[in-house]
């Protein structure tokens, strides 16, 4: 039997569009002699659609369309995710459709994303179908860990699934999935999204897995992609195709890409701003932003104030014509001694500190806001975890920004792809700023290391503390200096407010602020 697996870019809320996708899938693999197309969860819907699902409006759509989608299949059987409304609630699931009809509706059991906790009820699990005596167990995405609980005589387990990206789940996922093949003996089907979807990204890599845990098809990973499987077949199998760390910092550039596209296209955004600052942060920033929406998309300010060195100027601007970006230099020494002259009244006499030193941060963010508003230039924040665990950042200033691509990765991850993007696209970041010392340039001859140990121990103690979960005596435990964890630590705690106002951030992490981690505004935290 021919299996079309198609793998393919929903927008969520576009549920004509994403029908009229189906559709065309479905003739695609008629046309190939296919006897089954399968589409991956929520594919009539888009994913995540959150309080959507509470709307019966929505799910009458969602329905409406999957009748239309059925009247296609006459000759052809589709399995096509898309919510459904019972009496219990909105469930997710996969709907079997042939001879022009809706012929079974397969409800998602385990419910585990929290991005679908409260939105959707638990439904009754796999059902089993039968396709030219091929006989099919189909399930909807985490029920595929359930495989246990699924009759042996099934040839083929089917998984409908929206399974996001994240450093590392990719790994995980084949593992998971390579040890049920084996263990349980079964060969899988497995059909994933495609996409980014606000703050999140779907990877694709669809594919099949035999009894003996090997790959059979490996589809695209951010794109979309359009395979047929026979089942009769010989098939050349393959171990894990996740094999090294630059693999992984590769797949970081295309995920961000990917959601920084979607983000824009899918809300109608053509155009995007950074500011420059001629440090790493910004210029990763820009070369995402050109590699995501194209250069005559994507335009930059410099705004040095007195404290910015002339070396950082003109590393911004060598920055920006390596990647043909438009450009401005807007110097704010004006701006910032009108305003210090304005505050005399209350802050005159007064040593200079933080006061003096934000006012920098959001001068600069009024003038990338008056470019978003006058030309249609949407900011892209240039942050990133580090910072914003530590609050090595400013409100109403470099906080700022519509859509935040780089905020889940940690500054030496950063420079792990900034060295990726010179090693592939013909070095547009200057060497010179790979090479200085992170500042903020917020007084004369500051360095981030002023305040902040070595970036990579705080990285290393924030992906303990965050990712890992650990306490702080397992992280002193593990050789770090306690007195470094404990300010690490405080730091952490006391700015969880900031991480409430940031703008979205794309989720690249196991472990994102305000979803996987999420602390409460008041706390007194001291475990």
């Amino acid at each position: 039997m021919k299996i079309a697996l198609a793998q393919l870019n929903y927008t969520i809320g576009d549920i004509d569009a994403n029908a009229n996708r189906i559709i065309e899938s479905i003739r695609q693999a008629e046309k190939q002699g296919a006897s089954l197309v399968v589409f991956a969860e929520y594919a009539v819907s888009g994913t995540p659609a959150y309080d959507l699902l509470r709307k019966t409006t929505f799910l009458t759509l969602c329905e409406e369309a999957l009748e239309r989608i059925a009247a296609e299949c006459r000759s052809i059987t589709a399995i096509v995710g898309s919510p459904m409304l019972t009496e219990r609630g909105a469930v997710s699931a996969a709907v079997v459709m042939r001879k022009g009809q809706i012929d079974q509706v397969i409800e998602k059991q385990n419910i585990t994303a929290r991005r679908e906790m409260g939105f959707i009820v638990a439904g009754a699990g796999y059902q089993i179908i039968d396709i030219d005596g091929c006989s099919l167990a189909v399930v909807v995405g985490d029920d595929l860990s359930q495989l246990q609980d699924i009759p042996q005589q099934a040839d083929y387990v089917i998984s409908v699934n929206a399974r996001r990206y994240g450093k590392g789940l990719l790994t995980y996922r084949y593992e998971t999935i390579r040890r049920l093949t084996y263990t349980e003996c079964r060969n899988v089907i497995i059909v994933n999204q495609v996409g980014g979807s606000g703050d999140l990204v779907y990877d694709g890599m669809s594919g099949v897995m035999n009894r003996d845990g090997k790959l059979e098809l490996l589809m695209k990973d951010f794109e979309e992609d359009f395979q047929i499987y026979d089942t009769l077949a010989e098939h050349d199998a393959q171990d894990s195709p996740f094999t090294s760390y630059n693999h992984r910092t590769r797949m970081v550039y295309r995920a961000a890409c990917l959601g920084l596209r979607d983000y824009f296209h899918k809300n109608g955004y053509t155009k995007a701003c950074v500011g420059l600052s001629g440090g790493i942060d910004s210029s990763v920033v820009a070369c995402l932003a050109v590699g995501a929406l194209g250069a005559e998309n994507v335009k930059g300010l410099m705004m040095p104030s007195q404290f910015s060195s002339d070396d950082s100027v003109e590393d911004a601007k060598v920055l920006a014509e390596n990647l043909g970006i438009a450009y401005s230099v807007l110097p704010i020494k004006a701006a910032y001694d009108s305003i210090v002259d304005t505050l005399k009244p209350v802050t005159g006499g007064t040593e200079f500190d933080a006061t003096e030193e934000n006012i920098q941060s959001r001068i600069r963010t009024v003038l990338l806001m008056a470019l978003q508003n006058k030309e249609g230039y949407v900011l892209l924040n240039s942050s990133n975890k580090s910072e914003n665990a530590v609050g090595w950042c400013t409100l109403y200033g470099d906080t700022a920004g519509a859509f935040s691509v780089t905020g889940d990765l940690y500054k030496s991850e950063i420079y792990d792809l900034a060295r990726y993007i010179n090693l592939n696209f013909n070095n547009p970041i200057p060497e010179v700023i790979l090479k200085k010392e992170p500042t903020s340039e917020l007084h004369p001859n500051q360095k981030d290391s002023d305040i902040l140990p070595p970036y990579e121990v705080v990285d290393a103690i924030l992906y303990r503390m965050i990712e890992k979960g650990e306490h702080r005596e397992e992280i002193i435990n593990a050789g770090f200096d306690s007195e470094v964890v404990e300010k690490i630590h405080t730091m952490v705690m006391r700015n969880v407010k900031k991480r409430y106002q940031y703008p979205p951030v794309l989720r690249l992490s196991t472990c994102s602020f305000r979803h996987e981690c999420l602390f409460p505004l008041v706390n007194k935290y001291g475990y």
